[in-house]
């Protein structure tokens, strides 16, 4: 993917459209793009040289929504849904994440941060070159700002770009579940002046979602969040179509993320629109849920963003090459759609697209080479090989 306009938010029918050369040289400085360009007109001089014959270059990965920092594995759950629980009932037994709320409250700062460190090294290694993480396993004020200055300080200490945003309204702790008003209030009156004095987070998140926040919920603290600079960027629309999709819009997000259950009223909704909707296949996968229509809102001439949701719950994954698998064999996207969804695309849905997500003059996106391979349809294709050779920075 090298072109030097590609720095937009691509819809529809342009998804399927991946600029490429062949035959080509790429000169990278401090993993800025200097140049590219046919083999004519190589430069004469570099301090390395790269042979990628047989190989392709390209833009790495953008992971749009991550949950990143958590304390530990929830295997046990794994278990229990193999026995038939759903996640809901796992959440109604003090399970999902109130157990990784709990679990994080106990683990000292720098545990939290070193494991955090581990797991963006692993998936720097498997391609991806830029990151949003969240909040939203400590539910106290305590907890929730010890996760974003364990992001802060991974933006700090790794060379890959990372956003970071605040979803104190995950879920509610056990001393709120009797008062859900209180809880907010907490996250209005105390966790958002603090987290704005530190300047801890770029962006609010709300999970808008049967069971745990409603729409009312989140209009009032994503009111509340503009008022300390926070855009939205929201969970809506996984297991219920309650209205959350417009909910987001009305509110300016950024993003609209999850969107398993979609109909035409959201998809016109996003169409009259600058939100940008984000599928996280991962998730439907490991939990069994629908997938988001990717064809409903790629047809519709929409842009669409593939994002991990890697989390220790419902998507103990960060590999983009497998999400991009799964957009192509569940959702029906062509390679290329992936490869932009993945992309440019997230590149956008972290505001990021004029200096990462593709290849072009000025932009320093990390480049991945991969192993030897004749299509880029491959990288979906043998979705179990690892087939990222080496990344550049």
């Amino acid at each position: 993917m090298a072109d030097n306009t590609l720095t937009a938010v691509r819809k529809g029918s342009e998804m399927r459209e991946v600029p490429s050369l062949d035959n080509a040289w790429l000169l990278l400085e401090n993993g800025v793009v200097k140049g590219f360009g046919g083999m004519e007109s190589a430069p004469g001089h570099t301090d390395e040289v790269v042979d990628a014959k047989g190989r392709f270059v390209l833009p790495a990965f953008v992971d749009s929504h991550t949950h990143l920092v958590f304390a530990t594995g929830r295997e046990d759950e794994f278990a229990m849904r193999i026995a038939g629980k759903t996640y809901e009932e796992i959440a109604a037994a003090s399970g999902g994440i109130l157990n990784s709320a709990r679990k994080l409250r106990e683990m000292p700062e720098e545990a939290l941060f070193d494991a955090a460190l581990a797991r963006l090294e692993k998936l720097r290694n498997q391609g991806t070159g830029a990151i949003e993480i969240k909040s939203g396993y400590g539910l106290t004020t305590a907890s929730e700002l010890k996760m974003l200055r364990v992001i802060r300080k991974l933006k700090e200490q790794s060379a890959m770009p990372i956003k970071s945003t605040f979803l104190g309204a995950h879920a509610l702790p056990d001393q709120y579940k009797n008062d859900k008003d209180g809880y907010i209030s907490l996250i209005i009156d105390e966790m958002l002046p603090k987290i704005a004095t530190e300047g801890l987070a770029d962006y609010i998140d709300v999970f808008c979602e049967q069971g745990y926040f409603t729409n009312a919920d989140t209009d009032r603290i994503l009111e509340a969040g503009w008022k300390f600079g926070l855009k939205p960027k929201i969970h809506v629309n996984q297991f219920t179509n309650s209205g959350g999709v417009q909910t987001g819009i009305r509110h300016k997000a950024l993003t609209v993320d999850h969107l398993e259950v979609m109909g035409q009223a959201e998809i016109d909704a996003l169409k009259a629109s600058e939100t940008l909707p984000v599928a996280l296949p991962g998730c439907s996968f490991f939990i069994n849920i629908p997938y988001t229509p990717a064809r409903s809102i790629i047809d519709a001439g929409l842009p669409l963003v593939l994002a991990s949701d890697f989390n220790p719950g419902s998507s103990p994954s960060g590999n983009m090459a497998f999400v991009m698998a799964l957009a192509c064999t569940q959702m029906k996207m062509t390679p290329e759609e992936a490869l932009t969804a993945a992309t440019i695309n997230g590149a956008a849905a972290m505001e990021l697209e004029h200096s990462t997500g593709s290849i072009s003059i000025g932009k320093k996106p990390g480049i991945i080479l991969t192993k030897p391979m004749r299509s880029l349809a491959e990288i979906p294709y043998y979705f179990g090989d690892d087939l990222v050779e080496r990344v550049f920075y």
